[in-house]
Order: C-alpha cells, then sequence, then structure tokens
C-alpha cells in the first residue's frame, strides 16, 4: 500500500462508494467524496472529514463544473474512481438527450475522465470503473445505437452500461498506459444497497428487496473492499491494467464483446462525437 494518495470517488454517497470512502480514509488516504445528494454526500463527507462536491450525472454540465472544480483543487489526482451508476425503468433521456443509463454509467464518467486526463497522465493515476456482472446480459452493443432507441429494456440497458464500462477500461489502457495511466474495471459482487431499491425498473427492485435474494447478498463494506484494494494497491504488482476484476482476480467469463479491441475503440470515439 502507498499511503497518502488523493483519491475521488464518484457515487460515494451511499453504498459502496461510501463504505470505499470510509475504508480507504481508516487507511490514511486523502478521500475526495462525490454524489448526487448534497445532503448524503455532506454526512459522509462530514463524517469522516473529507472534501465533499455535488454533480448529477443526468446533466454533463454539472459533470463539466465538477471536472473543473477538481482540477483547480487538487494538486494531483492518484485515483479516480467512476463508481457513479443506476439502473433505470422506462427509457428516458436526460437534458442532454441521452438515454438515462447510458449518460449516467458511461456518457458522464467517460467525459470527467477526459477533462481530468493531464492531471491523470501528470500524477500517473489509476482510473477504476464500477461494472457488474450484468455486463453478461449486453446484448451485441450498437456503437450507432447507443441510446438503444431500436430495443430498449432496462436489463438491457444496464448490461450494455456494464460493457461499456469494461470497454471504455481497456481502451484507457490502450491509449494512455505507456503514459503513466492505469485503469481497471471490478465487479464487486452482488451487494445489498440502495442501488437497486431506487430503480425504475420493476424487476430490479423486486430483485433488490425480495428476502430471498438479499439474503444472497453482501454488505456494501464487502463490496467496497475490491474497490479499495485497487485504490491501494500498484498496478503492475498487485494488479494489471486494463483487466476487469472479479474477486480480486481477472475474471475467467465475461461478454465477449469485452475483449473486442475494435469494438472499444469505436465506442471511444464514438462517445467523443456524442459530447461533441
Amino acid at each position: 500500500m502507498t499511503p497518502g494518495k488523493t483519491i475521488v470517488i464518484t457515487g460515494a454517497s451511499d453504498g459502496i462508494g461510501a463504505a470505499a470512502a470510509r475504508q480507504l480514509h481508516r487507511s490514511g488516504h486523502r478521500v475526495v467524496v462525490v454524489g448526487r445528494s448534497s445532503h448524503k454526500t455532506r454526512a459522509v463527507a462530514d463524517e469522516i472529514g473529507a472534501d465533499s462536491y455535488v454533480a448529477d450525472f443526468t446533466r454533463l454540465d454539472e459533470v463539466r463544473a465538477l471536472a473543473a472544480r477538481l482540477d483547480a483543487a487538487y494538486p494531483r489526482i492518484d485515483v479516480l474512481a467512476n463508481n457513479a451508476g443506476g439502473v433505470f425503468g422506462d427509457p428516458a433521456k436526460t437534458p442532454d438527450g441521452f438515454e438515462k443509463t447510458f449518460q449516467v454509467n458511461h456518457l458522464a464518467p467517460f467525459l470527467l475522465t477526459r477533462l481530468l486526463m493531464d492531471k491523470l497522465l501528470a500524477s500517473g493515476a489509476s482510473v477504476l470503473q464500477t461494472s457488474s456482472v450484468g455486463a453478461r446480459m449486453a446484448g451485441k452493443l450498437d456503437t450507432d445505437d447507443l441510446n438503444l432507441d431500436r430495443n430498449f429494456s432496462p436489463i438491457r440497458a444496464y448490461g450494455a452500461a456494464k460493457l461499456e464500462n469494461i470497454l471504455f477500461t481497456k481502451e484507457l489502457h490502450q491509449r494512455y498506459h505507456a503514459q503513466g495511466l492505469s485503469a481497471a474495471a471490478f465487479h464487486p459482487g452482488n451487494v445489498a444497497s440502495s442501488f437497486g431499491t431506487r430503480s425504475e425498473s420493476r424487476l430490479m427492485r423486486f430483485i433488490a428487496t425480495n428476502w430471498f435474494t438479499r439474503a444472497m447478498l453482501i454488505s456494501p463494506e464487502k463490496g467496497a473492499e475490491q474497490l479499495t484494494w485497487l485504490a491501494e494497491g500498484r498496478p503492475g504488482a498487485d494488479w494489471e491494467s486494463g483487466v476487469y476484476y472479479e474477486k480480486r482476480k481477472p475474471a475467467r467469463r465475461t461478454n465477449r464483446q469485452a475483449a473486442d479491441a475494435e469494438l472499444a475503440r469505436r465506442l471511444w470515439d464514438r462517445s467523443e462525437e456524442l459530447l461533441g
């Protein structure tokens, strides 16, 4: 472990993000808590004596403002943990015109990372993506229809977004690892948090609240251990850049599209086009 890292965690007002913030603070790191709810984000930050920032990832202007504030506030950022995410119900467009699941889970963290890239490179940073075994549920990813306008379902949208997290990680490694940046994606485990209970999808709410399924879920603290391990670890020694992890090991099985380097490149290019 390298003590004293500056670690930015999005989606840190609740669930594994908040649990990871507490764990990393106890280990002596400078944690920066980012969340959507001002009340909950401030409560977590006040509990551990951390800085906090509020940004709603359904609004890309707030992501741009967040990036500018983080860049101005910190001389270096050692870890950017793109942990914010969600699963939603019926198709809904954000004020920016993108399907909500796609924007919150992929496009907003893609934008945040790109806007902070100079600082991340100068810091030799690690960029972490909270993905999921849900990536296995993704159908064929069409970079010309990332909003899933032609074939939407909440589960399909969530699976596609988690696959995009892995592809983003692989392309980050491909483009920037030679310049000192490292990247990893991970599945935190099936966590008992408010993630699914707040979903607009009736199926996801049922899975998240049913007593039988919840009995098989792990605690947010247990799920956060994977994020904490990657954040504290040394790329190249403790973990390898460009890899998707499950249970602290490279995943033996995920969506076959996750290994498609050309698809990862197209997703990156298309994401940049969409952001203008």
